[in-house]
């Protein structure tokens, strides 16, 4: 189904770097959707792209009209590419994490967008992959009983030696903050889906590789008025138990006074009730499409049914703003050594 009587929704994409080949493959996978441009500033890899190919976002605005604007480039581009596709009338935007530069940048670029109507939603896709959709259900159908504590642990194995991230994603060296910024947050935003908002957190953050700038492992410890705990445990320098360590990024413990939900590294998902020795298998194993369990298909078959059927919304930019103010705390709970209990007013 699409709009109007069978027309498409018309999206046109900016970026055209490593991860947007995700992005461009889910949205080719859409019946109800036509791509109608690509914008990068190195007009090759937009071309690269098989899509009518810009290297000025204006020109492709004005040229493309789309409905919708898939923002896939880093924070410094983001608030710039929002205002404009607001004044030349998209009415809607997914736009990637990390959401701006800044909590004060990415609330002015919600309040424009709602002033205007405009729909932004952050491309947070992590709750979208399958293992933590079926742990969702899990927990909403009670099967390990009252929630006691969430743990997961990421190690992707990549973060070891001069050449660390070199071969993917260079710009990793560079990052002054790596670990929760670029990576972490996912589990702010996970954590908050399974579990709900967060009372205070605490962190202990540290760099073990010195050829590069930013941190590469710690904690972070989410504290929940029913006493529950979510402790996120990273190290980029050590793997996991996986044919492929990005296909999860690490292991999950979510654990009940009745059972515990255990997630590996294939992406399965297992129950085991309180008591027992053997689990049984929730959610096998199999060979996802994409990345992350085609999460990022997920997100954008989420936003287009929400667009153009009128579906709720999950990570539009008002809400993401907590995560936001979260992963600030995160930070200030590392310089100062304390629990940060300060972020519930974002």
């Amino acid at each position: 189904m699409t709009r109007n009587g069978g027309e498409a929704l018309r999206v046109a994409c900016l970026g055209a770097g490593y991860f947007a080949q995700f992005h461009y493959d889910a949205w080719r996978r859409n019946a109800r959707v036509r791509l109608v441009g690509s914008c990068d500033r190195d007009r090759e890899k937009a071309k690269a792209t098989g899509l009518t190919a810009f290297g000025d976002l204006e020109h492709m605005l004005k040229m493309a009209k789309p409905d919708l604007l898939d923002i896939i480039t880093p924070p410094p581009t983001h608030f710039e590419a929002i205002k404009l596709a607001i004044a030349k009338g998209v009415k809607a935007i997914i736009c990637q994490k990390p959401f701006c530069t800044s909590l004060e940048e990415a609330k002015e670029a919600t309040e424009l967008a709602e002033t205007a109507g405009v729909t932004v939603v952050v491309h947070e896709n992590f709750r979208f992959q399958p293992w933590y959709r079926t742990i969702h259900q899990a927990l909403d159908d009670r099967l390990i009983g009252d929630v006691l504590q969430v743990t997961f642990r990421l190690r992707t194995g990549d973060g070891q030696g001069p050449r660390a991230y070199l071969d993917r994603q260079p710009y990793f060296q560079e990052m002054p903050k790596l670990l929760i910024h670029e990576t972490g947050v996912h589990w702010v935003d996970t954590f908050r889906y399974l579990l709900g908002e967060p009372e205070a957190v605490y962190a202990d953050l540290r760099r073990l590789n010195p050829a590069i700038k930013g941190e590469d492992a710690g904690y972070f410890v989410f504290d929940y008025a029913n006493g529950v705990r979510a402790l996120f445990d990273g190290n980029r320098l050590l793997d996991h138990a996986a044919e492929n360590c990005r296909t999860t990024l690490g292991e999950a413990l979510i654990e009940g006074a009745e059972g515990t939900l255990t997630l590996s590294g294939d992406g399965s998902v297992r129950l085991r009730h309180f008591g027992d020795v053997k689990p049984s298998i929730l959610l096998a194993a199999q060979n996802w499409n994409g990345f992350g369990g085609d999460c990022v298909k997920n997100l954008i078959d989420h936003v287009v049914n929400g667009v153009l059927d009128g579906m709720p919304l999950e990570n539009e930019a008002r809400a993401y703003l907590k995560v936001i103010a979260i992963e600030q705390a995160i930070y200030e709970s590392n310089r100062l050594g304390t629990k940060i209990r300060e972020f519930a007013h974002a």
